[in-house]
């Protein structure tokens, strides 16, 4: 069964460059980024990891964890990471999935439940649809689901961008529009009345009947 937003985030025990670790404990009560690439030593997924180094400091600012997985052995990535430092500059310290076994990628529905038991003689594209970001609360369920395909690089500003939306809209009843940015307006959700409004927010600009602005929450 394919995994959808507001499900639980399937638990799993693995392997990574930092130790064993029991993903929902390694979690705890805080928020988490996982996200997968189909091998390594792959050109596209060596600058994500790489940026995604670079930018750990803004998801720790948000609370937020990030782990890595590949389609391939610990000891592998121990090796990958030395072309990332020389790619990108930057160092990876966050944890990085070993999956040789591909539990993890069939467990998160990345691969079929046939497509083998080892990451032996398998291709990147074979494992194409290992390119997948999921976005898990405290509740330890998934926030937010985005796969992309191998030539695409990810754009992790964007990632930062919806967990803080994501957030923001768990604290508040409100949404955010398109292309929203951190300090401008949002809207009010359809839960809250007019009334309601005015206390919670101060005031509010009424776009359309169903569309509500006001200015971003800050407590």
């Amino acid at each position: 069964m394919s995994l959808r937003i507001n499900d639980i985030a399937p638990d799993f025990t693995a392997e990574t460059t930092q130790g064993s670790v029991q993903f929902h404990d390694w979690i705890g009560n805080g928020w988490a980024v996982l996200f997968s690439h189909p091998k390594n030593f792959t050109p596209v997924c060596t600058t994500e990891l790489g940026a995604m180094a670079g930018l750990e400091g803004e998801f720790r600012k948000r609370g937020v964890k990030i782990i890595g997985i590949s389609v391939d052995p610990v000891e592998s990535h121990g090796r990958w990471k030395n072309d990332i430092k020389t790619a990108t500059g930057f160092d990876v310290d966050y944890p990085l999935i070993g999956d040789k076994d591909l539990k993890v990628a069939k467990l998160y529905d990345m691969l079929p439940a046939g497509a083998g038991e080892s990451s032996e003689g398998r291709t990147p594209a074979d494992n194409a649809t290992v390119r997948s970001v999921f976005v898990i609360g405290p509740d330890k369920k998934i926030k937010l689901i985005l796969t992309y395909p191998m030539t695409t690089g990810r754009n992790f500003g964007e990632i930062l961008r919806a967990i803080d939306s994501i957030q923001l809209t768990a604290k508040h009843q409100v949404a955010t529009p398109a292309n929203w940015q951190q300090g401008e307006d949002v809207i009010i959700t359809a839960a809250v009345s007019n009334e309601d409004a005015i206390t919670r927010f101060g005031s509010f600009d009424t776009v359309l009947p169903y569309l509500r602005k006001t200015r971003q929450p800050t407590a």
